[in-house]
């Protein structure tokens, strides 16, 4: 179980204190969203795309035990060995096992938010093995000991200002150069050295195969590639959702993927492995880690679709305003909401509240998840099971006896409004969350059922 100090909406608060950070935030991401939708517009096809994608994940996920164990036979019928484990304490086991068996001590990772969410560095690390991410932005939030804050662009809370100098701390750069071609090719030189002296590489997984047992690992920067061609060992981590049926359905996935994700027709490496090359080992690790549990909750499954595109967080307004730390999980934003609670009820409760439920994450995911709709039915579920706050519980009941009852709702509407004119300070004060960044609304002179009935009445005489 993670331990938590602060809830989303404390760190949100903290995050917030830094306005220009914030809108500098909030625009960054909404331009990836502008590029995600001039991506799609491209397509005609889009929406039979994701229609397709969304029934090939419901046909994984209803027969997810046939296609992991044609996939394991796959796998091994090409020489690769496959392990499995039912969390994260025995993944990391697993992986340290494999390491230790090589004599090995540094190692290097490409991006994997398996591995985040297993904390696999911190655990090697107290084993004594240095790892070394190798994606850009993750190399930069590991030097600057932090988790990532979004599942595409990990450091997209830092400024070029910031990295220069976190370089010049860890890298030796000059100091005010925050050039990005510059600090790209001071990051290129150190990695490249890491790469070249690493004898184990780690990759998490895009999609695994089952007709094939092959895996396809997506980047950018080509450093999932470069690991494992220089490597003697390559250990790829993957969840166990990360399956899908055959080699011909990789086409539709790798379209919605990095239009979703960055706004590219394709990422620049779509890499596939499907075989150690001589002399190699090749080692995959298949992860439950809760998602069996997941996959039994009707109404929470559709989580598993999830290809990890980051676009709800892009589009998300309260993600976009609040920073991806403020949710303390390896996954944040709307769909890390979702995933969240079901590892962890009691303290990720807060995280299916950090949301404007306008859809608009649901809009725009690749594989159709009803997101908006998971965080609400979440929202229902932590509240019966006692995980929300006095106060909140006592609002919500409070507004269920109001609501409930036409007289009291009136009453009080009526008693509202004349404190709103009359006391206003006992509604615009610090005490009112929605007042703090907010002007209060104008008084109304008359409540819609008033006014219905005088409108009404009206209509009557001249009838």
């Amino acid at each position: 179980m993670e331990q938590r100090t602060l809830d989303h909406a404390a760190l949100a608060d903290k995050f917030n204190r830094d306005e220009p950070r914030v809108d500098w935030h909030d625009k960054t991401l909404w331009f990836i969203r502008e590029k995600r939708d001039k991506a799609v517009w491209q397509i005609t096809e889009w929406e039979d795309l994701r229609e397709t994608a969304s029934q090939i994940k419901n046909n994984v996920l209803d027969n997810l035990h046939d296609y992991l164990l044609e996939f394991e036979k796959q796998a091994q019928q090409n020489g690769v060995t496959v392990h499995w484990a039912a969390n994260a304490e025995e993944h990391n086991r697993i992986v340290h096992s494999i390491i230790q068996q090589h004599g090995v001590t540094d190692i290097v990772k490409s991006k994997s938010m398996l591995t985040e969410e297993c904390h696999l560095n911190e655990y090697l690390h107290e084993k004594g093995i240095t790892v070394v991410d190798t994606d850009l932005g993750e190399r930069i939030v590991q030097l600057a000991g932090e988790p990532p804050s979004h599942i595409v662009l990990p450091c997209i809370h830092w400024k070029k200002e910031e990295i220069g100098e976190l370089f010049h701390q860890h890298l030796g750069t000059p100091k005010g150069n925050a050039d990005p071609q510059f600090l790209t090719a001071a990051a290129r030189e150190h990695l490249r050295q890491r790469f070249l002296t690493s004898r184990v590489a780690i990759t998490g997984v895009n999609f695994a195969v089952a007709e094939t047992g092959e895996i396809v690992v997506c980047t950018n920067e080509g450093n999932a590639d470069l690991g494992v061609q220089l490597a003697d060992v390559h250990i790829a981590c993957m969840g166990i959702e990360k399956i899908i049926p055959q080699r011909k359905h990789l086409g539709i996935f790798l379209r919605l993927l990095a239009r979703s994700a960055t706004g590219q027709p394709t990422t620049t490496y779509s890499s596939h492995f499907r075989k150690p090359r001589p002399g190699q080992t090749m080692h995959i690790v298949l992860v439950d880690n809760g998602r069996s549990e997941r996959l039994q909750q009707e109404s929470f499954r559709n989580a598993l679709k999830c290809i990890r595109c980051g676009a709800c967080m892009n589009t998300c307004p309260v993600y976009r305003r609040s920073g991806g730390h403020s949710y303390q999980y390896a996954i944040a934003g709307p769909i890390g909401s979702i995933l969240a609670p079901s590892l962890d009820m009691k303290n990720h409760a807060d995280l299916p509240f950090a949301s404007t439920l306008c859809g608009s994450c649901s809009n725009v995911c690749p594989v159709k998840i009803n997101i908006h709709e998971q965080l609400y039915q979440w929202r229902q579920v932590l509240v019966k099971e006692g995980y929300v706050s006095p106060v909140k519980k006592a609002g919500i009941a409070g507004m269920a006896a109001v609501l409930s009852k036409p007289g009291i709702y009136k009453a009080s509407g009526a008693i509202g409004r004349w404190f709103m004119k009359y006391i206003p300070v006992l509604v615009n004060n610090r005490l009112n969350p929605w007042y703090k960044q907010r002007e209060m609304p104008a008084v109304p002179k008359q409540s819609f059922n008033e006014w219905y009935h005088q409108n009404r009445k009206q209509h009557g005489k001249q009838g």
